[in-house]
C-alpha cells in the first residue's frame, strides 16, 4: 500500500536512514494502516479467486472473518516486526508494541510504542489526530467523512503510513485478505502464546502471508505474516495480537485534547521504519 519522498520533505533521521535502507514497495502491502486499520471492501469476489484456495483452510479463514466483523467494538494489544534491507545486503529489524481501541461507528485510538516515536492517532468521527510523546507535537487532518474507511484513506493518503495487518480489521476481512489470493493451504496446527491455532499459508503474485487463528467457538487471528517475495531478502512484517476484547469501549477514548504545551505541526509523514514523523509548518 507508494512512491519515494523526496528528501526535503524527509527528516533528519529520515535522511540518515534513507542513505542505508532501501524502501518497502508500496505495492506490496494491501492493507491501509494499522491504526487506520481499516480499508474495507464490500464487493463479492470472482470464483475464480477462491479456486486455488483449500476448501479447510477457505473455512477457517472464513469462520475468523466473520467472528471479527460481528465485533461493533473491539480492543486489542499488539507487537510488529518489520524487517529492512539495507543497500549493502543486511537485514534490520524494527519492532514496535501498542493497542487498538475501536468502535467501527465512532471511531478509533492507536497507540504505537517504536525506537523513534511514542504515538497516538486518534480519529473522533470527524478529525484525526497524531500525537508524538516524545517530541510532544501534533497534527490534525479532517477526515472526508465520518466513517472508518474515510479516516482511514485519508491517513493514507496524507502521511503514507501503511500497516500490513489492517485488513484483519476492515469491515470485511474476507474480502480483503482473498484479494488477488492463488492459492491458500491448512499448513497444520501450531501454538501461539500458548493458544492451539490453525496455521494458513497463502500467495498473491506479490507476497505469500500466513495466517495462525485460534481454534474454538470465536477464532481469531494471533499471528500474521507477509513476505514480500519479490524484493532481495524477502524481507517480512511480523504482527501479533493478544488480549482481544469485544466490551464496550468509552466514546472518550476517541477525543483529543492537545497538552498545553503541545506544538502543532502542519506536515506529518511515516519514515522508512514505519514511524511517524512530525515536521514545523514553513
Amino acid at each position: 500500500m507508494g512512491g519515494e519522498r523526496s528528501q526535503k520533505e524527509t527528516s533528519p533521521l529520515g535522511e540518515q536512514m534513507n542513505r542505508r535502507m532501501m524502501r518497502w514497495p508500496r505495492a506490496a502491502w494491501r492493507s491501509c494502516t494499522l491504526i487506520s486499520m481499516l480499508a474495507a471492501s464490500a464487493v463479492a469476489w470472482p470464483v475464480s479467486a477462491r479456486d486455488g484456495i483449500d476448501p479447510e483452510a477457505d473455512r477457517i479463514l472464513a469462520a475468523a472473518s466473520e467472528n471479527l466483523k460481528s465485533m461493533r467494538t473491539l480492543s486489542v494489544d499488539y507487537d510488529a516486526d518489520q524487517e529492512i534491507l539495507t543497500l549493502d545486503g543486511q537485514k534490520i529489524q524494527y519492532s514496535a508494541s501498542g493497542s487498538i481501541a475501536l468502535d467501527r461507528a465512532k471511531g478509533f485510538r492507536m497507540k504505537r510504542m517504536g525506537p523513534f516515536a511514542r504515538a497516538e492517532v486518534i480519529f473522533d468521527g470527524n478529525t484525526i489526530s497524531l500525537h508524538d510523546r516524545i517530541t510532544n507535537a501534533y497534527a490534525q487532518l479532517q477526515s472526508p467523512g465520518r466513517s472508518i474507511e474515510d479516516a482511514t484513506e485519508e491517513l493514507r493518503a496524507t502521511t503514507e503510513l501503511d500497516a500490513p495487518g489492517a485488513d484483519l480489521l476492515a469491515s470485511d476481512p474476507y474480502a480483503v485478505l482473498t484479494d488477488g489470493v492463488t492459492e491458500g493451504t491448512l499448513v497444520g496446527s501450531a501454538f501461539v502464546n500458548g493458544v492451539e491455532c490453525d496455521h494458513l499459508a497463502f500467495r498473491t503474485d506479490v507476497v505469500d502471508w500466513q495466517i495462525w487463528i485460534s481454534k474454538g467457538s470465536k477464532p481469531l487471528p494471533l499471528k500474521y505474516v507477509i513476505t514480500t517475495k519479490w524484493m532481495t531478502g524477502a524481507p517480512q512484517y511480523t504482527l501479533r495480537l493478544s488480549n482481544w476484547n469485544s466490551d464496550t469501549i468509552e466514546a472518550a477514548q476517541f477525543k483529543f485534547t492537545p497538552p498545553a504545551d503541545a506544538n502543532k505541526v502542519e506536515h506529518v509523514h511515516a519514515d522508512v521504519t514505519g514511524e511517524l514523523s512530525m515536521e514545523a509548518g514553513q
